[in-house]
C-alpha cells in the first residue's frame, strides 16, 4: 500500500480564497499518486487551515508548500514571506488545531525573516501492508553429494596387512 521510496513535492502559490481549494486538490492528487490515500484528509485539512489563516492575516500572499514522504512520516511545510505575521498571535487558533490533528508540528524562522510552519502525519502500523517472509533462495546450482555412510567402528579399527602386521589407519 505505502511505498518506501522517498518522495518530495514543492508548490509555490499566491494565496487567495479560490486558490485554497485548488491547492487542496493538487496536494490530494500527489498523495494519491504516492499511494497515501489514508493521509489525504488530515494533510489537506491542515494545509487548508494554514493557507486560510495566511490569506486572512498576511499582507504578502506568496507561499511555498512542500511535502516529504520518507516511508514512515509525511511532513507538510507551509512557508510564508510575511515578516509581520506572528504565529504566536495571528495564527494561534490555527496552530492549536494543527497540533491536535497531527503527530508533530513546529514553526521556524528562515534567513530572510519569513517563517515555515510544518506538521507531520505518521503511517500507522495497522494501515501498512504486512511484510510476508520469503524463503531463502538456493545459491548452489549443483546438489552436494551426501557422504557415504561408513560405520564408525570400521573407521576406527586398525587395518591388518596380509602378512598379519597391524598398520596405522592414517
Amino acid at each position: 500500500m505505502k511505498t518506501a521510496v522517498p518522495c518530495y513535492y514543492h508548490l509555490d502559490v499566491e494565496v487567495s480564497p479560490e486558490r485554497v481549494g485548488q491547492v487542496r486538490r493538487i496536494l490530494a492528487a500527489h498523495l494519491r499518486y504516492w499511494d497515501l490515500q489514508i493521509l489525504v484528509e488530515p494533510v489537506c485539512r491542515g494545509a487548508e487551515m494554514l493557507l486560510t489563516a495566511i490569506d486572512e492575516h498576511a499582507t504578502d500572499k506568496n507561499t511555498s508548500i512542500e511535502m516529504w514522504w520518507n516511508g514512515q512520516h509525511l511532513i507538510t511545510a507551509v512557508g510564508d514571506n510575511d515578516r509581520d505575521l506572528r504565529p504566536d498571535q495571528d495564527l494561534r487558533a490555527c496552530l492549536s488545531r494543527i497540533a491536535a490533528m497531527s503527530d508533530g508540528w513546529g514553526c521556524c524562522a528562515t534567513d530572510t525573516g519569513s517563517k515555515v510552519i510544518w506538521f507531520s502525519q505518521r503511517a500507522r502500523a495497522g494501515e501498512r501492508v504486512p511484510l510476508v517472509p520469503t524463503g531463502p533462495a538456493p545459491r548452489l546450482r549443483e546438489v552436494l553429494q551426501v557422504p557415504r555412510e561408513i560405520p564408525v567402528a570400521a573407521l576406527a579399527a586398525p587395518e591388518i596387512a596380509p602378512d598379519g602386521v597391524l598398520q596405522d589407519a592414517r
